[in-house]
């Protein structure tokens, strides 16, 4: 043991029970929130401790490409909003006749109300040119940067704060916006803040506008289309209790 501790391994097993419990109850219970926020600030020292589970990702070449940039200015978060509604607009127009009034009822940002916004960004040229696990796949950078932005949603939720990931925006005027370089890459808009319930299934289910798929018919064995039968096993299937699903 003493030769591991000095190779900078430590010993490797399961959580508790209790502990378990809670990753799951974390994962099981994240949602996406909209428009539920409360005017109440988030105390920084918690701030910090949801970037510092986002620094502490995942990274190919342990790059750790990502930066954060915390909006609390309301001019900002209103350039950003108008921002938003010009590519709403446009998204509206995007789907069929019969999805449109489900969309209109969709609250898809709280910009302004959410007491924090952050924006996550990729810098692909942190680690040099050739980086490796990157030098066959160049999104992979990208790839770190979305395990980032789990693992503060994640660390959100066992805090009690909610999350919403703004996606409808046009790179371009975020980056003028938010002054960021022009090599630099937007990978995520997120508002941030404390909220007193989240929906119970994914809000866009429980509004009708997609069901979840069942997990049966994503999992495969060896190859593309062979049913993993093993894992379709009823002691297999109950494993965790049912806590709806994510998003």
């Amino acid at each position: 043991m003493q030769d591991t501790m000095l190779d900078g391994l430590a010993p490797a097993g399961a959580f508790s029970e209790r502990e378990r419990e809670a990753v799951y109850r974390a994962i099981h219970t994240r949602r996406d929130v909209r428009d539920q926020f409360l005017p109440k600030a988030l105390p920084d020292a918690l701030l910090r401790r949801l970037l510092e589970a986002a620094h502490a990702a995942p990274s190919v070449g342990f790059m750790q490409p990502w930066n954060f940039i915390v909006v609390t200015d309301g001019k900002q978060k209103a350039a950003m909003r108008a921002a938003f509604e010009r590519a709403n607009a446009e998204a509206t127009s995007m789907f069929p006749e019969e999805k449109r009034e489900i969309y209109d009822r969709l609250k898809l940002e709280g910009i302004e109300k959410a007491p924090v916004n952050l924006c996550i960004t990729c810098d692909p040229n942190r680690a040099g040119p050739i980086v490796l696990g990157r030098t066959h796949n160049p999104l992979m950078d990208s790839y770190s940067t979305v395990c980032a932005i789990q693992n503060l949603w994640l660390a959100a939720r066992a805090e009690g704060v909610g999350v919403g990931w703004v996606s409808i925006f046009h790179e371009e005027e975020v980056k003028s916006i938010l002054n960021i370089p022009r090599d630099i890459r937007v990978i995520g808009y997120l508002c941030l803040g404390f909220v007193e319930a989240l929906y119970s299934e994914p809000e866009l289910q429980i509004k009708g506008w997609r069901k979840r798929l069942a997990i049966e018919d994503l999992i495969f064995a060896d190859s593309w289309g062979t049913a993993a039968t093993d894992l379709m096993e009823p002691e297999v299937a109950e494993v965790r209790p049912k806590m709806g699903g994510a998003d």
